[in-house]
């Protein structure tokens, strides 16, 4: 069973094997979450070529051979090339210097999958078969996105004020997680998905002046 894990990567090195559309695909989240990217292949995607002439990734241009990973020591690995071999001596030299792997091409290679994603600011839904269906995780990611649109984004930003205020107003941390408890419930979801964002805000501003006056 994988363990579900939020992985703050902003400064931290990742290494990308290959430089075709797959490895595309993972180096724009990469640099979303701000990690530090080096890619190792011998050609790249036009995209690519931009980003490295850019300087917002590092490109080592040669074919993967033993050794390139220790040189840079990331945290995660993902190998993403056409050659099989040059995957499986990444796959091998990453666990040697104790960095996670991503194999696209075989998951049982894989220390770590990256799941389909919903991201709206700092409102994050993902879905995970684990790698044994990337298509239905698409599927039902995409009907996660017509239920929870990128207003659920926007209502977060309110609730971290929401959450500053009471903690500004003392209290200690119980008693905030027992007011939280009372002014959240289904209701506001509802109102979030209506794009009723303002009243769902209101009900849960007097939920905490209620629970305030009832402690």
């Amino acid at each position: 069973m994988l363990y579900p894990l939020n992985l703050e990567l902003r400064g931290r090195r990742c290494t990308v094997i290959g430089g075709g559309r797959v490895a595309e695909r993972k180096i724009r989240a990469l640099l979303a979450a701000g990690a530090v990217v080096t890619v190792i292949a011998p050609t790249l995607t036009a995209h690519l070529q931009q980003l490295a002439a850019a300087k917002r990734i590092y490109w080592e241009a040669a074919p993967y051979r033993r050794g390139m990973l220790a040189a840079s020591s990331p945290l995660l690995v993902f190998c993403t090339a056409d050659d099989a071999r040059a995957n499986g001596l990444a796959v091998d030299e990453a666990r040697a210097i104790g960095a996670l792997v991503n194999a696209a091409a075989e998951s049982k290679q894989s220390d770590f999958q990256v799941p389909s994603q919903i991201h709206h600011g700092d409102f994050l839904l993902t879905v995970s078969t684990g790698g044994g269906s990337p298509a239905f995780s698409r599927l039902l990611r995409e009907q996660l996105e017509e239920e929870y649109p990128e207003r659920f984004g926007q209502f977060i930003e309110r609730l971290v004020r929401i959450r500053q205020e009471l903690r500004d107003r003392g209290g200690g941390s119980m008693s905030h997680q027992a007011i939280w408890r009372k002014v959240m419930d289904k209701r506001i979801i509802d109102l979030v998905r209506a794009g009723q964002l303002d009243l769902a805000e209101e009900e849960i501003r007097h939920g905490i002046i209620d629970a305030g006056a009832e402690s």
